[in-house]
């Protein structure tokens, strides 16, 4: 479906119950797909796509998409904590070293 493009698809509904112990900082349930998209650590991944069932198409930014399309990346302190944020960071720009990372605030 999506091709050469490298896709992550995850479940966020069960996050609440592991985001603690794993990162150190409690994480309430989400109230909706965008809600859990919304706190993604950097605001450049925070991209949802789904397909109505008219078959169209629905893109959700909430922070647009204007970084993702000039490969920078920008934290999103609204739920997870600044390591988070900057492991992410060191992973991608290894891979993906064209990338330009933002501190955090």
């Amino acid at each position: 479906m999506f091709g050469d493009v490298p896709v992550e698809i995850r479940n966020e509904a069960r996050v609440h119950l592991w985001y603690e112990e794993r990162f150190g900082v409690p994480c309430p349930p989400y109230d909706s797909t965008e809600d859990a998209i919304a706190s993604f650590p950097a605001t450049t991944c925070a991209l949802g796509a789904r397909i109505t069932p008219a078959g169209e198409w629905r893109l959700y930014a909430p922070y647009g998409v204007a970084d993702a399309f000039d490969l920078r990346l920008r934290p999103n302190p609204r739920q997870a904590p600044r390591q988070v944020y900057e492991a992410k960071v060191a992973r991608w720009t290894r891979d993906w070293p064209e990338l330009t990372a933002l501190p955090w605030p």
